[in-house]
């Protein structure tokens, strides 16, 4: 069988924005993973790209205008009469006004939508951006650290290709904004595996949210306790994604690789090794259908650096040491400098048998009360939205580790006891 063709999209700015002190948030967690990447010679095997910067318009292909309008607009200079209006949609403590930040949502957003381009246009297999992801943002608020929905937006980008596309969640956070916005449809199924119960954000996620209207039973969701294990994991995800699979038979898969699931996670309460994270990403890969791959929450950032870089491997069939290469930032590795460390977190498995028997149980009935594919009636493709011809910008990998590291505050490079603001409040993704 012949090798994968990969794209892959960095921007070295991406990593250099700031949600504020304390936030758990840290997009320097992408500076880490791309240089893990790099370090690994993975670069070798795949195209490398400075992807295409999303406009305004383009967001507003999902979300509404007004709120783009407001997000390209406001400054840090307006927090203080933002703390005054609630209504300002949903933008304060959980998602910030920081320096930049349209540009953030500009750089992830645009890698997902070149990727979904890239994907119509069969010029490559898969396409990574782990700088997206941003599962919760929803057509008018930002939602748990997520102000623009690169996910709703590379979708709607293969649905002008492709007749029914597979959306797959891993984050331990339920893939709340991606669920809402293709509820009503069957073109798009839905599958979430998260953590649900406790006031857990975002509270979404319930096995019997199924879809209404035209999209009743296109909505998966596979509500789990704290602690699970990668054998109970394993136990639910390859046997439902491959029912999925068979009964829905999508052209096109777009899978969220949040990290937060991993054990020891900052914010997460899983036991997820990287090996069994990855387990899941080599699953989906086995399909052999075009895949747009991206990142999402994570929030102890060397495990996320560790866990996508792990992942890209995978994704490209190469086998890489377990052992850290040399790389700008080898010190967060330490004391162990190993690929797999043992991140069992200990917290208690509270997913017994008969628990993730039900879910099973229900989750299947759910896919047999499918009628089959949904069928598409034939019309017109519209063009696709970037001319490629004009975008070749393809960087050289060896310039990709940036020095710039003038927007990043102290306690950014820290994610557990250096973290000066550790003990702020836990946030959400």
């Amino acid at each position: 069988m012949a090798k994968s063709t990969v794209v892959y999209f960095y921007d070295e700015d991406v990593g250099n924005f700031h949600y504020g002190p304390g936030h758990p948030m840290k997009p320097h967690r992408l500076t880490l993973t791309h240089n893990l990447v790099f370090n690994y010679g993975l670069h070798k095997y795949m195209e490398v790209y400075k992807p295409y910067r999303a406009t305004g318009h383009d967001m507003c292909r999902f979300h509404a205008q007004d709120y783009i309008q407001f997000l390209s607009r406001v400054t840090v200079d307006d927090i203080p009469r933002l703390t005054k209006n609630p209504s300002s949609f949903n933008v304060g403590e959980d998602c910030p006004v920081f320096s930049g930040l349209f540009d953030f949502c500009s750089i992830y957003t645009g890698a997902s939508l070149e990727g979904a381009v890239r994907l119509n246009q069969r010029v490559c297999d898969i396409a990574i951006n782990w700088a997206g992801g941003l599962h919760h943002a929803k057509k008018c608020e930002a939602s748990g650290f997520c102000y623009v929905n690169d996910i709703v937006v590379g979708i709607l980008e293969l649905l002008k290709h492709h007749n029914r596309v597979l959306y797959v969640d891993i984050d331990i956070h339920h893939g709340d904004g991606v669920q809402e916005a293709f509820y009503l449809t069957d073109r798009v199924m839905t599958v979430s595996f998260h953590k649900y119960g406790n006031h857990f954000f975002p509270g979404t996620g319930d096995m019997y949210e199924v879809g209404v209207d035209s999209g009743k039973m296109y909505s998966i969701n596979v509500p789990l306790k704290d602690g699970i294990d990668d054998q109970n994991y394993d136990s639910l995800f390859k046997p439902i994604i491959t029912m999925v699979v068979d009964q829905y038979q999508p052209s096109a898969v777009v899978l969220q690789c949040g990290a937060d699931s991993l054990g020891c996670d900052r914010l997460g309460c899983f036991n997820l090794s990287i090996k069994g994270h990855g387990e899941c990403v080599r699953f989906m890969k086995s399909f052999n259908l075009p895949m747009l791959v991206l990142g999402g929450g994570g929030y102890t950032i060397r495990n996320v650096a560790r866990c996508w870089a792990y992942e890209t491997s995978l994704l490209l069939d190469q086998d890489v040491s377990t052992e850290i290469p040399y790389n700008d930032y080898l010190e967060y590795f330490g004391p162990d400098f190993s690929l797999h460390p043992d991140i069992a977190s200990r917290i208690e498995n509270q997913n017994s048998k008969q628990y993730l028997d039900q879910i099973r149980t229900t989750v299947f009935e759910n896919i047999k009360n499918l009628n089959g594919a949904p069928s598409v009636q034939m019309q017109e493709v519209p063009p696709d939205y970037l001319c490629l011809e004009n975008n070749e910008d393809q960087t050289d990998p060896d310039s990709r580790h940036t020095d710039d590291d003038s927007r990043l505050a102290e306690n950014d490079f820290y994610d557990g006891e250096q973290d000066i603001d550790r003990d702020s409040p836990s946030l959400e993704v």
